[in-house]
């Protein structure tokens, strides 16, 4: 069955003082095209990423977001050799100009340089085995949501091309009505000439057999969004060529709301995978 092209999902994993959050999102796109949002340093498992997407999502516009939301507490150390230079200092301003009060640690702590802290970084490589697991997970739900979208659009496919099989009934009835109807009104050599020029046996067959290979399609697992599209230009040139041969009121009211389902048509297929 066919995928739509809009989903969400989402996963949180922790990997022992590391917690990830992953949101993987995909829009309508004409083409495959993934976009990353990593942490700094996380560069190397880009590739990683793009395969494991690609096994799931085929087109559209893809957005994986990887958060660290918490990591290990960041290494505090002490410069002992700054403390000794402050308070080196401390003194001589006591003695030189009287002062009473000393310097506390909590004063200490305070000064530029006394205490340093260091990031602890987070390893990609170290981390990758459940990252790997959530952005499945997120996957998962991403493509489940395509599924749905995929039997809302092709619920409404399907009622746009019976609806057209409908106009095709008219405009065949109309059409044939109009030969019988100028047979008994031209000459021979006139009946011969309108007949010709107004065959349309061939647009209608092809338009038939259009609308079978698009109910085909619709039955598929593999993408099939750019070959919608492909058919219902098809069609599009068949019926204006059905409404340039008949000169009808009638077959042109059946051809105005043909185009206008090929149309909405042509405009789902941008939805579908």
């Amino acid at each position: 069955m066919i995928k739509g092209m809009t989903g969400y999902g989402t996963a949180e994993i922790s990997v022992g003082q590391v917690k990830v959050t992953i949101e993987v999102k995909s829009l309508n796109h004409r083409f495959f095209d993934l976009n990353h949002f990593l942490p700094i340093g996380f560069g190397s498992i880009e590739n990683k990423i793009q395969q494991l997407v690609k096994k799931n999502v085929q087109r559209g516009r893809v957005t994986v977001a990887v958060k660290i939301l918490e990591r290990p507490l960041q290494a505090i150390s002490l410069n002992k050799e700054a403390v000794k230079v402050y308070i080196k200092q401390a003194k001589v301003l006591k003695s030189e100009f009287g002062l009473k009060s000393d310097l506390t640690v909590a004063d200490l702590i305070k000064l530029p340089g006394v205490v340093e802290t260091k990031e602890v970084l987070v390893s990609p490589s170290k981390i990758w085995p459940e990252i790997k697991k959530g952005i499945e997970k997120a996957l998962k739900s991403l493509v489940d949501m395509r599924k749905r979208e995929g039997l809302s659009l092709n619920r409404d496919v399907q009622d746009k091309l019976k609806e057209m099989k409908l106009q095709i009934r008219a405009i065949n009835k109309q059409s044939k009505l109009l030969l019988k109807s100028n047979r008994q009104k031209l000459s021979e050599d006139e009946f011969k000439s309108f007949q010709k020029s107004s065959d349309i046996n061939e647009e209608i067959s092809r338009l038939s057999h259009y609308i079978d290979e698009l109910k085909s399609l619709l039955k598929a697992t593999a993408p099939v969004g750019k070959k919608i599209d492909f058919i219902a230009q098809e069609m599009q040139r068949e019926t204006n060529t059905i409404g340039s041969k008949v000169q009808d009121k009638i077959v042109s009211n059946a051809v105005i709301n043909l185009k206008s389902k090929i149309e909405k048509i042509r405009e789902q297929a941008q939805n579908i995978e």
